[in-house]
């Protein structure tokens, strides 16, 4: 988690963001949802929810990041260190674990709980995509 924040924190630094911006920028609509959703989850859900709810980003980056890797590395050094992060085989490793986790987590639940585990799942992974749809259309607020 860590090698991923500071990544992201300088990726910030090369285009002269301070930290201080960082933390004061409004999160887009997109952000802010997704986030509400986790905490939400986190808070009133269950492990098994949250489990699930958290599953889908790490995943998704990824395969994602295995699938650009498989095309070569582009030579914008931003862009390859990315790939090369989340193609990373510990990075895989920590995928597995908590695919499994979730597996384990939901095992013998209730059908409500595990409906309830499934929904998280995949009301987290339309986030996700609406992530990168937002970024792509770099999102804003409208009002």
């Amino acid at each position: 988690m860590t090698k991923e924040i500071e990544l992201h924190l300088s990726y910030a630094k090369e285009f002269g963001i301070s930290s201080l911006e960082l933390e004061q920028e409004t999160k887009s609509p997109t952000c802010q949802g997704y986030t509400d959703f986790l905490l939400r989850t986190a808070s009133l859900g269950s492990y098994a929810e949250l489990v699930a709810a958290l599953l889908p980003c790490m995943w998704g980056f990824h395969e994602l990041a295995e699938r650009l890797l498989s095309k070569g590395l582009p030579s914008e050094p931003r862009y390859a260190q990315w790939i090369e992060m989340y193609s990373d085989p510990e990075f895989g490793e920590l995928v597995e674990w908590c695919k499994h986790l979730t597996d384990k987590s939901t095992d013998g639940l209730p059908r409500r709980e595990l409906e309830l585990a499934e929904t998280a799942f995949l009301t987290s992974s339309r986030y996700e995509y609406l992530f990168w749809e937002m970024a792509w259309n770099r999102e804003v607020w409208p009002v």
